[in-house]
């Protein structure tokens, strides 16, 4: 099974070559592949290299890019690893012209990424006991000699006697009368087998217990089915089938897929009578109710914008400064290295008080400690390449002072940090994040350090001890960095556990604990930055192009980026033991940065807008097709970088208002009104 290439981003870069002063006594007349094509098995690193050539075929000292779709494959040190099964191409471009003043040569080599061998195959059941007429679901897994395990392997399913047990393409078996039998599971001619006794079935009566008679479209419904003997005993190993029927309101067209239904909870997704329905052989129970509307939409007001027309912005924070007026601090992308200011105090009345330079292409995240005491921004793109994290003294928030940068070991670039209060968390080209002393803001010390193997790192976010990373196609790492429960210290940190989501595009994580339910969640965020190879698939525009100002002169520009991804909600209240529970997927957009905060999620979706969404009670299935959006915003200001184009970086309540950032126009606050005020 391959992967269609156009799927991934391009941004694992390997530059060959450091002459870049003498390129410009050279001619480079092409670029070469060494081999020339690579076929490699996930997990698999083999030599590769580009060199450039001149007319004679001589190699030439020139730099060289070298960009591998990101999931597809990872490229360092002459080295290229495979990591994504699938069909690909490499891309290769000199940096820059020669001195012939020819078009910088280009080449691209085919990548075959394969699946290693199967060695072993395990069959997994639900639990139960397989009685006569009881059916059980089973499921393969196949297992590499590396025990990782192959996904959406497809097996064939073998019964050694259908008079006893029959099994169905997908793993049920079922029960058809007493006596032995084998069910077998092939994958690559490499098999696993598990044996049965059936019996007869002890029960002779099933029972559905639990679940109300009205809900709220979303809310989760927990149904216990009990089989009982004759004489009333229960029968505790009787596996259950569980099923569900819907009947739509008057003049309603049933949807597909009205709820969700699994091991007894069910969720629905729209108004109607639903019918739950549990099975076990011959017996049978039903439960019917009623679910009605949510009516979570609150009116949203927008009270004042920060405008910003000069450039893009990105990250902000907003925080009571030590001085009891209100502030937020943005960053920006493309700016020279700005980040701003503002009093947001009366948020109808959003005013800039100062901005801060440093050297850097772009200042991307920003964020305040939680004491107010000093401010972090992330540098990339500094001129020395020299990039880091840049420490402000805000003991006069209006007035912020750089009072310490620190860099070493922080060359490759700096995306993002956290602040706690006497340490913070600084990533360090992707790779790794570098945990630094700041109780003394003018002079950080280091202090130890996390690098996740084969893995790239986006964000961190530190809760009570624990940190939780977001590593792309690794999923969430979980670091104790002074929990304790895992032997870890700020000092020391130590890996608890990692959790991949399905997308492999895990880009921001935020913990909270429910405050309806006391259930400790992850919200972890997609981001893929295109849409390419889908219906829906957009403008095309290039990755990190967030759209720019349409030149008149020029005819160019004007063009809005396409993105998409989702917020996956795992049940992480026994880290060891995660569970995926629930999504927020508005399809047609695209996730960026997250808060939640008394039982609402705050999301940042890019072209999307600020989406605000009831996260109260359990949560089960997509989020956004249950009633639960409370307030959808696209922000669009004519006046803006870009007019009229929404771009929503990062959203924040503070105070009953809700600030967010919007790249194409600058810093925004609304307000939720209460639910008893008609919505217009």
């Amino acid at each position: 099974m391959f992967v269609k290439p156009l799927q991934l981003s391009c941004v694992v870069l390997a530059i060959c070559g450091a002459g870049i002063e003498a390129l410009a006594a050279q001619n480079v007349a092409r670029l070469e592949a060494r081999p020339a094509s690579i076929r490699v098995t996930v997990g698999e690193s083999v030599p590769f290299e580009v060199v450039a050539l001149d007319d004679r075929g001589n190699v030439v000292d020139a730099p060289v890019r070298i960009a591998a779709p990101r999931r597809a494959a990872r490229i360092r040190n002459g080295q290229l690893e495979g990591l994504l099964p699938g069909e690909y191409e490499i891309f290769a471009t000199l940096t820059r012209p020669d001195a012939s003043g020819r078009q910088p040569a280009t080449l691209t080599v085919p990548l075959v990424v394969n699946w290693p061998s199967v060695t072993e195959v395990q069959i997994r059941t639900e639990p139960g006991t397989l009685y006569d007429g009881t059916t059980i679901r089973h499921w393969g897994v196949a297992v590499h000699a590396d025990r990782s395990t192959r996904p959406d392997a497809e097996f064939v399913w073998t019964s050694s006697n259908h008079g006893v047990a029959t099994v169905d393409l997908f793993g049920n078996v079922t029960a058809r009368s007493v006596g032995t039998v084998t069910i077998s599971a092939t994958f690559q001619r490499i098999a696993a087998q598990v044996m049965y006794e059936v019996r007869p079935l002890p029960a002779t009566r099933l029972e559905i217990e639990g679940g109300l008679n009205e809900v709220r479209t979303g809310d989760v419904q927990t149904f216990t089915a009990i089989a009982r003997s004759a004489n009333g005993a229960i029968v505790d190993d009787v596996p259950i089938v569980w099923s569900h029927s819907y009947t739509p309101p008057a003049h309603v067209i049933a949807p597909g897929a009205p709820g969700q239904l699994a091991a007894g909870k069910f969720v629905a997704d729209v108004p109607g009578v639903y019918t739950v329905m549990a099975s076990a052989g011959p017996l049978n129970s039903r439960r019917t109710f009623r679910a009605v509307p949510r009516e979570a939409v609150q009116q949203l007001d927008v009270v004042g914008v920060g405008r910003q027309s000069r450039s893009r912005t990105t990250d902000f924070w907003v925080f009571e400064g030590v001085d009891g007026r209100d502030y937020a601090l943005t960053g920006s992308k493309l700016a020279d290295g700005h980040a701003f200011m503002w009093d947001v105090t009366d948020p109808a009345n959003i005013f800039k008080t100062d901005s801060i330079q440093v050297d850097a292409r772009s200042v991307n995240d920003v964020k305040v400690s939680p004491d107010a005491r000093y401010a972090t921004m992330t540098r990339e793109g500094a001129s020395n390449r020299r990039n880091g994290v840049v420490i402000l003294d805000l003991a006069d928030p209006a007035h912020p002072t750089i009072a310490s940068t620190f860099d070493e070991g922080l060359t490759g670039g700096v995306h993002n940090a956290f602040p706690t209060d006497d340490y913070v968390f600084v990533l360090s080209g992707g790779d790794k994040y570098v945990i630094l002393d700041v109780r003394d803001i003018y002079n950080p010390k280091y202090v130890s350090e996390y690098n996740h193997p084969d893995s790239r790192v986006h964000d961190v976010w530190v809760h009570d001890g624990i940190a939780y990373s977001a590593e792309w196609g690794t999923g969430v790492v979980v670091v104790d960095v002074g929990n304790g429960r895992w032997g870890g210290t700020i000092e020391n940190p130590v890996f608890v556990t990692s959790y991949p989501v399905p997308s492999g595009t895990t880009h921001a994580v935020f913990p909270y604990r429910s405050q309806s339910t006391g259930t400790f969640y992850l919200f972890i965020g997609d981001e893929n930055m295109n849409r390419r190879g889908l219906a829906n698939a957009g403008s095309g525009a290039p990755r990190g192009d967030y759209a720019t100002p349409y030149d008149p002169t020029t005819g160019t520009g004007g063009t809005l980026l396409s993105t998409q991804g989702y917020i996956q909600v795992i049940d992480f209240s026994d880290p060891e033991r995660p569970q995926m529970v629930a999504r927020y997927e508005a399809s047609e957009f695209g996730t960026h940065n997250i808060w939640v905060q008394d039982d609402k999620l705050y999301q940042a979706y890019y072209e999307g807008g600020l989406r605000v969404v009831d996260v109260s009670g359990e949560l089960m299935g997509n989020l956004y097709t249950q009633g639960r959006e409370i307030a959808v915003y696209r922000p669009g200001d004519p006046t803006g970088f870009v007019p009229n184009s929404p771009m929503v970086w990062s959203a924040m309540p503070h105070k009953g208002h809700v600030f967010f950032s919007d790249t194409n126009s600058g810093l925004w606050a609304v307000k939720l009104q209460p639910k008893d005020r008609p919505v217009m």
